[in-house]
């Protein structure tokens, strides 16, 4: 037998699992990289290979730049995105930058949006609808770049219009939440530091507070938490008459979401999960990922032995490492409703707690399959 040592048990729910740890670029980083490389390509005649800029958290940075043409006019330059070890759906765009100099421009810079780049249809957003969704924090840094770099140019009381674009970013842009959002035709240029952390998320973060935004600013009064795509097929099943904006799905963020939609005034929360979120949510945790914390095995066993499960049943589910298998297990006993709207009613007693105000809470548990198994209304707990 050799010296070495089995390592423990590392859990699913156990924060030491490795997730990596390489932070990455955002968007907007990027894109002011490649803004800055095609208007020093303006500036010297040659566009560079690498540039150095400063971030919105004032790093500075250097990135490689490809693709870098220039004909004196106009120039071209590419800066490739890596999202360090987040599991991002813009991760290895080539975030590109026309620069285009206005004679007699009036020393302006000109932003706008090409092709990749998404299109704002709707108010809510703080950004000019049929402009392109370049986020204001990425906006100001890119033009603050450029006019770094694009000094002479601007002092000569010349104009410098930067088009910024994404190839591929319409087909990027369907694993995002835009279109949702009303942002069309591709990717948000975003980044509140210029940094991406792994699993962060702060991209999704920042969307589920925009879409609450969205939602209240077409006068909804009801907003559909949902926590992936399955519960929310769910839910637009058994809400049929509720506009599409409602349905925000919140993913792990549930403060964010709670928060956004206390205030923005929303009178009626409906929350749409499946056994384990449902869990983590009455368990009052912010955020319910999965390497967050570990689900509560007492709260599952206290549901478990409220609706009758038998003695040696309840401390398997006690010793489980899933809610999936109390789920499971109680199906079989034919108490799947049962069980589901005692976790129902401890989600709602947890969010009335952290989330007060006027509103009224819905909880629609749903199985695994995304079909419903239980509605409860906060006025049906005893």
């Amino acid at each position: 037998m050799s010296g070495h040592t089995l390592p423990d048990k590392v859990r699913k729910g156990d924060a030491r699992r490795d997730r990596g740890n390489r932070t990455g670029f955002s968007t907007g980083a990027n894109s002011a990289a490649a803004a800055v490389a095609a208007t020093l390509g303006l500036v010297r005649g040659a566009v560079p290979g690498e540039v150095e800029t400063v971030l919105p958290n004032t790093r500075h940075v250097v990135f490689k730049i490809t693709d870098g043409r220039t004909d004196g006019r106009t120039a071209h330059a590419v800066s490739i995105k890596d999202a360090g070890d987040d599991p991002d759906a813009t991760h290895g765009a080539h975030l590109t930058a026309d620069v285009r100099r206005i004679p007699g421009g009036g020393g302006e810079i000109i932003l706008k949006g090409g092709s990749g780049v998404g299109v704002v249809t709707m108010p809510g957003l703080g950004l000019e609808v049929g402009g392109p969704a370049i986020n204001p924090v990425p906006r100001r840094n890119i033009v603050e770049n450029v006019m770094a770099a694009g000094a002479p140019i601007l002092a000569a009381g010349d104009a410098l219009e930067v088009t910024l674009s994404v190839p591929g970013g319409e087909e990027m842009a369907k694993k995002t939440l835009n279109a949702r959002l009303g942002i069309l035709g591709g990717i948000s240029i975003l980044g509140t530091t210029g940094i991406v952390r792994p699993y962060s998320t702060a991209a999704f973060r920042a969307s589920v507070i925009q879409a609450v935004d969205v939602a209240a600013n077409q006068g909804q009064t009801t907003v559909v938490f949902t926590t992936g795509g399955r519960t929310e097929k769910c839910a637009m099943r058994e809400f049929p008459h509720l506009a599409e904006a409602c349905f925000v799905q919140m993913g792990d963020f549930v403060k964010a979401a709670f928060s956004t939609a206390v205030k923005q005034g929303m009178r009626h929360i409906i929350v749409g999960a499946m056994v384990g979120k449902l869990t983590k949510i009455g368990q009052g945790l912010s955020v319910t990922h999965a390497w967050r914390e570990e689900i509560d095995r007492e709260l599952i066993a206290s549901a478990a032995l409220e609706v009758g499960a038998p003695a040696d049943l309840v401390e398997e589910i006690r010793a489980a490492e899933t809610a999936r298998f109390a789920a499971e297990r109680l199906a079989e006993l034919g108490l799947a409703v049962a069980f589901h709207r005692a976790l129902a009613a401890r989600a709602i007693r947890s969010l009335r707690e952290r989330y007060p105000g006027p509103h009224r809470l819905t909880v629609l548990a749903c199985n695994f399959e995304g079909k419903p198994i239980v509605t409860l209304e906060e006025d049906d707990i005893v």
